[in-house]
């Protein structure tokens, strides 16, 4: 047995024997590292991107997160530590939980790195809470953590040339709209410039 598994039944067997009384906070816990980019910024936190990039950003992040957990939940197909079923590998709220971290770390460490370390801090009560719950195994914690962190670096390395991208097939077509009235006629002519 490699030492990862033995790690894994070592805490799972004290989660099972000392049996706690299970907290259900870090299903809403996951989300606020994420929720907080964008509340800051609307509360005028000064941050690297304005509101419309941060959602591109996010959304961006979240998909990637999606394909990722679900593609591995599902190819892996790892039961759970209290046997319900068998989608435990990776965690998939410590994966959205460090997802927004890492966002929240990207966007507001020039402004107060604190932030960012209080986004890193709930994610990891999050993956703590799914092994305190018995819901997941330290392993899927651990690399969740790991992923949710890639999924957002990726983003933002994909995000720029993909905003330039959009940019300049933007600036590059015009549509005009404008009334017309020949005499006879009236109406509005429509012109675009691909």
């Amino acid at each position: 047995m490699n030492k990862g598994r033995m790690l894994n039944y070592a805490i799972g067997h004290e989660v099972i024997t000392h049996k706690p009384i299970a907290i259900g906070i870090d299903d809403y816990t996951q989300y606020v590292p994420a929720v907080s980019v964008l509340a800051l910024n609307l509360c005028g936190v000064k941050s690297c991107h304005n509101l419309k990039e941060q959602t591109m950003l996010l959304g961006l992040s979240s998909l990637l997160t999606a394909i990722s957990v679900n593609g591995l939940k599902y190819t892996v197909r790892e039961m759970r530590p209290n046997g319900s079923r068998r989608n435990s590998f990776p965690s998939g709220h410590t994966t959205v939980a460090f997802m927004g971290a890492e966002l929240l770390w990207q966007e507001y460490k020039d402004t107060s790195p604190w932030i960012g370390i209080g986004g890193y801090v709930i994610a990891a009560s999050t993956g703590a809470l799914r092994v305190y719950n018995n819901k997941h195994w330290i392993g899927d914690v651990a690399f969740g953590a790991g992923l949710g962190i890639l999924c957002t670096k990726l983003a933002y390395k994909l995000y720029e040339p993909i905003s330039r991208k959009m940019h300049n097939k933007q600036s590059k077509r015009t549509n005009t709209v404008y009334p017309y009235y020949n005499g006879q006629q009236g109406g509005l002519a429509l012109t675009i410039q691909l």
